[in-house]
Parts: structure tokens; sequence; C-alpha cells
């Protein structure tokens, strides 16, 4: 069974790609086309007994359709007599009932693609989500956000068309097994010629699909530059160099045609090259099989009749097919990001412990690194509640590092981290980090009310309003809020455009106080801001102080003069003691205190 999956994942990507999301539901698709051709082949082959009746009432000969002449003993068997009637009303009843099942095809095929798109939608979020933190820094955020976005709908028009081709390769192949039980000779030189033609669009197709594949690579290095401009189109516009940096979009964006139109070139190439070329090999082999072989004409007739459905449909298949490739390279991408987001997804125990509030931080002989790169060495630090701890160092000594860790983002190299005495890797994360606030020096702010930036779209039930509305307060913020027109209800710009760095920053506040955390972490929350919008969120951060858990990372050492301790972060290594004490045994800490003269 293993090596049977192994093969088909080798030599049918494609169809492996949608079993792995659709299961049963291909094998239903392809009972239906195949109930299709069976009921349409039934249908056509009635054509020649009825072309027999009507020149000659009283003369059918079953013989002529070959293994198909069951259709015609049936008819003699039951007390129906065959006539024009009869054909006619056995024509109508598998047509009809074609129709029908053509119907019910069609309808399953477009729920099964909506069920398709939805779930692949959702898994991707889902793994998204699970995804490890430390992975995730390091990914392409074009591709990321091409993939759950422009993808997925090419991913639909690859459904569409992989589909309809396996529908019409499973109608050509009916309605040639129908056309050789009827004339074997006229069906063999008739295939022949068809493969013959199909070797002409092999390098076509290889052609497309590579293009398909470059076509995806550009489309996500131009979203991530779209990501880019639009994350720094402040500094971009205020700096003159919007333009500069457009023609880079604007290169991308013309590879993108460039390719486009590439696809769309050899698309129609192979669509309107196909029936001339099948027409010739259909002529040539009625005229050999005649004046040569001494074949009947009804016969081949019907035969033909086949072969000119299966010839129609296999222009479709080129066509259809054709265009699948041409989304091929977003199906390898999509099914490399889904191995990626399997791969480095996030590994967790099962019976993990659920924490109901947090008492106490340890690390124990903690080691991390980025590649080569030491950044903590041994460090051990315990941390109390209600403690306000401070971080400080230079840029790189790795005091974002070590809050990401507290904070549950970034698993140890090796040592180990406890939370109430319990390993992290025992802890049911969620239930801790729910417990977690984050407020960065680049505040995150919805493209949505003010309400729901800080009560992250709870429900406005009383009961939320009113934490809202001390929340709010609490961060200094209740003045600002119930000044505006619409109060809580007035829309954010994306990023907070329309509020200053300050205010900003208070929201950020107001979240977390919605969220009633016990841990909270500043990481370079004020650097950003001006002096005197730093000294008022000061004075709410530590008007905050003994009643949270609080990590501050800071470069400005005014920030943290009254931190409990502080953990002096140099080369891997710590040094902590309160304000006072660092300045008397650290020389390092020393020198940072008169450099920023305070």
């Amino acid at each position: 069974m293993e090596q049977l999956k192994r093969f088909i994942r080798k030599y049918f990507q494609s169809f492996s790609f949608f079993y792995s999301h659709l299961k049963h539901r291909v094998f239903i698709v392809v009972g239906l086309s195949i109930v299709i051709g069976i009921l349409d082949g039934f249908g056509l082959s009635l054509f020649l007994p009825l072309l027999q009746i009507v020149d000659n009432p009283e003369s059918v000969e079953p013989e002529s359709l070959g293994n198909l002449r069951f259709l015609v003993d049936f008819i003699e068997n039951s007390t129906i007599p065959l006539n024009l009637l009869t054909v006619l009303g056995f024509m109508i009843f598998f047509f009809f009932s074609k129709g029908a099942v053509q119907y019910l095809a069609g309808v399953y095929k477009v729920t099964v693609q909506q069920w398709f798109i939805k779930n692949l939608r959702l898994k991707n979020i889902h793994g998204l989500n699970e995804l490890k933190y430390s992975y995730f820094v390091g990914t392409d955020a074009g591709r990321i956000q091409n993939t759950l976005t422009g993808e997925v709908d090419r991913i639909a028009n690859a459904f569409q068309n992989y589909f309809f081709a396996l529908q019409y390769a499973i109608l050509v192949s009916v309605y040639t097994i129908f056309a050789f039980t009827i004339d074997s000779v006229f069906a063999i030189l008739v295939t022949i010629g068809g493969i013959l033609s199909d070797l002409l669009y092999k390098n076509l197709y290889r052609y497309v699909k590579s293009t398909s594949r470059s076509l995806t690579g550009e489309t996500n290095f131009f979203q991530n530059l779209v990501l880019q401009h639009v994350g720094n189109y402040k500094y971009l516009k205020a700096t003159g160099t919007l333009e500069k940096f457009s023609s880079k979009l604007e290169k991308s964006a013309v590879k993108i045609e460039k390719r486009n139109k590439k696809i769309g070139k050899l698309n129609a190439l192979l669509g309107s090259a196909r029936e001339p070329i099948l027409i010739i090999v259909v002529v040539t082999v009625i005229y050999v099989q005649i004046n040569f072989l001494g074949s009947e004409l009804g016969p081949i007739l019907i035969s033909l009749l086949f072969f000119y459905r299966a010839l129609s449909y296999l222009m479709q298949l080129q066509i259809r097919w054709s265009k699948f490739l041409s989304f091929s390279g977003s199906m390898e991408n999509m099914a490399s990001f889904g191995r990626e987001l399997k791969v480095n997804k996030e590994s967790v125990k099962a019976n993990r412990i659920s924490i109901k509030s947090i008492e106490m931080l340890e690390m124990d002989k903690a080691n991390f690194s980025y590649g080569n790169q030491k950044v903590l060495n041994n460090i051990s630090l315990k941390i109390e509640k209600f403690e306000t701890i401070a971080f400080v160092g230079e840029s790189g000594s790795g005091k974002t590092t070590i809050v990401n860790i507290l904070s549950g983002l970034l698993p140890l190299d090796s040592g180990s981290y406890y939370v109430n005495d319990k390993n992290i890797g025992d802890i049911e994360t969620e239930s801790f980090q729910q417990k977690v606030g984050y407020i960065t020096q680049d505040p995150v702010i919805f493209n949505d009310t003010i309400f729901n930036n800080v009560a992250l779209w709870s429900p406005e039930t009383e009961e939320n309003k009113t934490k809202f509305w001390n929340a709010v307060n609490e961060a200094s913020i209740l003045d600002f809020v119930n000044a505006l027109p619409n109060k809580e209800n007035t829309v954010l710009d994306n990023n907070g455009a329309n509020l200053s760095g300050g205010q900003k920053q208070r929201i950020s506040i107001a979240r977390e106080l919605f969220k009633t955390v016990e841990l909270l972490i500043l990481d370079e929350a004020t650097s950003a801001l001006d002096s005197e919008t730093e000294n008022i969120i000061q004075k709410n951060i530590d008007a905050l102080k003994g009643k949270y858990t609080i990590l501050i990372v800071a470069h400005r050492l005014s920030t943290i003069r009254n931190a409990d301790r502080i953990v002096l972060m140099k080369e891997g290594s710590t040094t902590v003691g309160t304000f006072n004490e660092l300045l008397t045994k650290s020389k390092y800490f020393h020198k940072l205190v008169e450099l920023q003269e305070i």
C-alpha cells in the first residue's frame, strides 16, 4: 500500500494533491463522469438501428453494433416491439438520464470545489497559527500573503480546470471504448493518429508548466514588495524615494504581465491548432479504410460519431489541461507551503497543564542561539509575581530574545524554563499566553473601531463595555476617546495613521488591561516617542507597578530607574541588581548611565 502511495505521489502529483484534500469525493466525481459517458454512449449507439429502421422497417442487424448488440437484443427479447418509436423512446430515455446525471455532477462539483477552497483557506490559517515563531520570523512575508490570498484563487481555477480535464479524459476513454466495440480497425487507426498529434504538444505542455512556476515565484516577490511599499510608505514619501522603490514594483509587474501573456499565447495556440490536426487524422483514416480496407460506411459513421464526441472532448481536455498547467506553479507553491507549515508546527505534548495564574517565572542555565551566534549563555533568572524587571544592554545583546522566551514565543536550545515550577513544555501554551500582554515600540493598531482595538472583537455586552471604559481610563486615554464624535465606535486608520504615537501606545496599553493580563511585557514601548509623551506614558506604566508582573526592555535608562531589578545583558551573560547596585558593581552600567547623562 505504501509503495502504491509513493507511486501515485511521484507520477500523479496533481491527483495526489487533490486526493489529499478531497479523499473519496474525487472518486464520486470520477464515477459520475463514467455514468454520463455510458448513458451518452448507449444513446448514440441506437443511431445505427435507427438508420437501419428508416432504410428498412422490417430489418435490423444487431451484428452491426458489434459488442453493443445487447442493446437491440434487450429490446427484441422484451415485450416492446422494435420499431422507430421504440428506438427513439430509448434514445430519449438515455439522453434525458444523461442530462439529469450531468446536472447532479455539476452541482456536486461546485459544492466540492467551494468546500475544498474553504477548507484550504482554513487549513492554511490554522497552520499559520500553529507555526513556530522562530520559523515565522525568517519566512518571506510576501510569499505568505500571496499564498493565503492570490494563490488560493489560482488553486480554485486549477481545481476547476483539472476536474473538467479529468471528466473529459474519462469521456474520451468511454467514447473510445464504444468506438472500438463497433469498428475496432477504424478506432485503432484514429487512436494512432491521436497519439501522434499528442506528441506534438508534449514540449508545449512542459513549457507552459515551467512558465507557470516562474510566474508564481515572481508573484510572491511582487507581494513582498507591496508589503514593503505600504509598510514603509511614510519614510519613502518623506525622503522622496517613492519613485525609486516603485520602479522595483513596476519591473516586477512587467515581468508578471509578460509571463501571463506568454501563457495566454501558448493556450491560444494549443486551443486553435488541435481541431485542424484531428480533422486531418479522421479524414485520412476514413479514406484509407473505405478505399483500401473495404469497410462498410454505416459502422464507420457510428464509430466516427463516437470519435467525434471523443475528439471534441479531447480538444476540450487539451484546452483545460493547458489552463490547468498555467496554474500548476501555484499548486506546487501551495503544496510546499503546506509541508512547511506541517514540518515547522509547534510540537505539543499531550495532557498539558492549564495554569490559572502566573506566580513565578524561572530560567535555569538557559542557552539560545541564532544559527552560530550565541545570544544567551547559561542564563539563570527567577522572577516573582508583581515584580518589575528591566532588561538593558546594547543592541543585539539578547534583550528582546529573552522576553520572547519568557512569553513562550521561542524555545530554549538547552536549559530549562519554568512557570510556577512547571516546565514550559508541560504547560498549555494558550492558557499561559492569554495572561500575557505585549507592547512594542510599534503599537499594533487594527483598521477597526477603538472598541474592537481594545476589546479584540469581544461582544459589546454591558460587562465588556464596563471593562473597556475602565481600561481606557487606566491607560489615561479616556478624555481622548470621549472627545471623538463617535467615541469608542470611531474607526482607526490602517496602522493608526490618524493617531499620535502616544495615543497609539495608550490604546495598546488599554488593550492589555482589558484582557486582564498578569504578565505585561514592554519592549522599547516608549523609545519612539518624544520626551514629553514618553514621560506621560512612563507615568502610566509606573502606576501599574505592583499590580502586574512587568518586564521592560529599554535603551533609555531613565525609564527603568524605578524597576525592582535590572538585568544588564552583555555578550550572552547577565548581571542583576537594582539601579543603584548596578551603578556600584558594574563599570559597564555606570558608563551607560554617564553616556545618557542620567
